[in-house]
């Protein structure tokens, strides 16, 4: 009898979720802890970052160590160089920083390396290759910069540790970097260059021969090339040596053959996409489709779209998932003086189900931690 009365209490009781995300306010210099739980989402802790309290210093990438035990921020702004700022995930107080170059974006921590890599998105002045940042989180010393291309901005390692991978806006290209060696291992042009015969266009009708031709004249301009599809985005596959890349110019998601290393496929996406994540179980593509404030959801086996989502405000940013695939937290910018948002957006329904103000400009999000209750 008491045997039965365990059973019937465990089978029906109702497992609480709770979910923890930072994200970054890049116009408000806050970083801001939120909860999300029984389909609500809350904010637990508003950070305040930023060493001069008259400057707006950018909080730009985020990202938390594999332990779970800190929390790095990208600091963009400033005098002249950017900076890396170490914070507990205990305190959610700094521990450390370090110097990096200009406009320190996106990054992350390898697992078997244990560095941390970050690009510097140097958007001042001409158009010129810049740099990864190789920094190590104990001692936060950058140890090395590896020069990449104009404007790099998306980048993330690949799930063994052994690769970082990140897309140089303004020069159209992918870079692989050896995480171990330190240094560029390849290079891919993203551009389309695939011709139809009749009407001299492009496979995708975008570009004519003409169009090409200008185009191979204006990089030449400033020695740079000036790339049409502008990839602000990379997220290699967590179990195939697959890497998908946002063309933010040109309006589509980019399939990149790690193996051949070679473009394997392109779809159209709505105007704009920034960012791509994709769930940890390796089935579903999200992307920020940054110009229409909307989420896209595909599906990876056969590239369907499944849902887009209509975002609380405008200037769709950053997305973080949950580690059970359940849920995608989106970082909307807002416009002026609006206040940031996350939505929240169920990957089982593809439905937004709640979403919170934060900080002005809310960008980079990353995804800290599950806990069971």
């Amino acid at each position: 009898m008491v045997r039965f009365i365990l059973f019937f209490l465990v089978s029906n009781f109702v497992f609480s979720q709770s979910y923890f995300v930072y994200v970054a306010s890049e116009s408000d210099d806050t970083v801001s802890l939120l909860k999300f739980e029984n389909n609500e989402i809350n904010e637990v802790e508003r950070i305040t970052v930023g060493t001069y309290p008259t400057e707006i210093e950018g909080p730009h990438g985020i990202t938390v160590d594999p332990n779970g035990k800190f929390w790095y921020l990208s600091l963009a702004h400033g005098n002249p160089f950017g900076k890396l700022v170490k914070y507990s995930t205990e305190s959610n107080e700094v521990v450390d920083e370090t110097t990096l170059g200009l406009f320190p974006a996106s990054m992350q921590v390898s697992t078997t390396t244990g560095f941390l890599y970050c690009v510097n998105f140097n958007l001042h002045g001409s158009m010129k290759p810049s740099t990864v940042s190789v920094v190590d989180p104990v001692t936060m010393t950058e140890i090395t910069t590896i020069t990449t291309g104009s404007m790099p901005h998306g980048s993330r390692i690949s799930p063994d540790g052994l690769f970082q991978y990140s897309v140089a806006m303004m020069s159209g290209e992918l870079f692989e970097i050896d995480a171990l060696g330190l240094e560029v291992n390849r290079t891919l042009d993203l551009e389309n260059k695939m011709m139809k015969n009749d009407g001299m266009k492009s496979m995708d009708g975008m570009k004519s021969m003409d169009e090409m031709k200008s185009m191979d004249e204006m990089k030449s301009m400033d020695g740079m090339k000036h790339s049409m599809v502008k990839p602000t985005w990379v997220i290699p596959h967590p179990k195939q040596n697959l890497a998908y890349v946002a063309g933010n110019g040109s309006d589509e998601v980019i399939e990149v053959d790690l193996d051949a290393w070679k473009v394997s496929d392109r779809f159209k996406t709505g105007k704009g996409p920034y960012n791509l994540e994709i769930s940890p179980d390796g089935k579903l593509l999200i992307g920020t489709i940054k110009s229409e404030g909307k989420t896209a959801i595909w599906n990876l086996d056969d590239k369907k779209l499944l849902g887009e989502i209509k975002n609380t405000t405008s200037v769709s940013h950053g997305i973080a998932i949950s580690s059970d695939s359940k849920y995608a937290f989106i970082s909307v910018e807002g416009i002026g003086g609006e206040p940031g948002i996350v939505d929240v957006i169920s990957l089982e329904n593809y439905q937004l189900i709640s979403s919170i103000e934060v900080g002005k400009q809310a960008g980079g999000i990353a995804f800290w931690k599950q806990d069971n209750l």
